[in-house]
């Protein structure tokens, strides 16, 4: 097996790698990181930057482009929440993303809001990353957000 063979791996094991690989690079860029016990509000963990605000982070993956959401009740787009992305394709290193939740006040076709109105799915803050919205906003790149919250708190 070639390194970097995630579709090797199960949903669960590469939810985990994430989650952990999004931990800690964010203590490699100096951030407190907060584990919860429990995750039943959408909340992965929290993290802070020195004395700065705590920042709740939910952290999702793909492996291939598609689709990844985020439930409605659980996700509400506030400052001092953030979605962490890792696109994991084999044969490459993790690409990350940190988005502020508040990008999905500006819906588009990449940061879509289903309300499945009259149908079982609850609604979600999705995003999208098809052949149409192949790239994440460059502005998202996990380097430039984080730079971002270590000198303005």
């Amino acid at each position: 097996m070639s390194q970097y063979a995630w579709s090797a791996l199960n949903k669960q094991q590469v939810g985990a790698y994430a989650e952990y690989f999004v931990k800690m690079e964010f203590t490699m860029n100096g951030f407190q990181v907060y584990g919860t016990e429990v995750d039943d509000r959408g909340i992965d963990f929290v993290i802070r930057h020195q004395n700065g605000p705590f920042i709740e982070v939910q952290v999702k993956s793909l492996r291939s482009k598609g689709y990844v959401f985020m439930r409605k009740d659980k996700f509400h787009p506030r400052e001092d929440l953030y979605l962490a992305l890792a696109l994991l394709f084999d044969g490459h290193l993790p690409e990350l993303y940190l988005i502020p939740s508040m990008a999905w006040n500006g819906t588009n076709k990449v940061f879509v809001s289903r309300d499945y109105v009259g149908k079982q799915s609850p609604p979600e803050w999705g995003l999208s990353f098809t052949k149409e919205t192949l790239q994440v906003p460059e502005r998202y790149r996990f380097e430039a957000v984080v730079h971002s919250l270590q000198t303005h708190g």
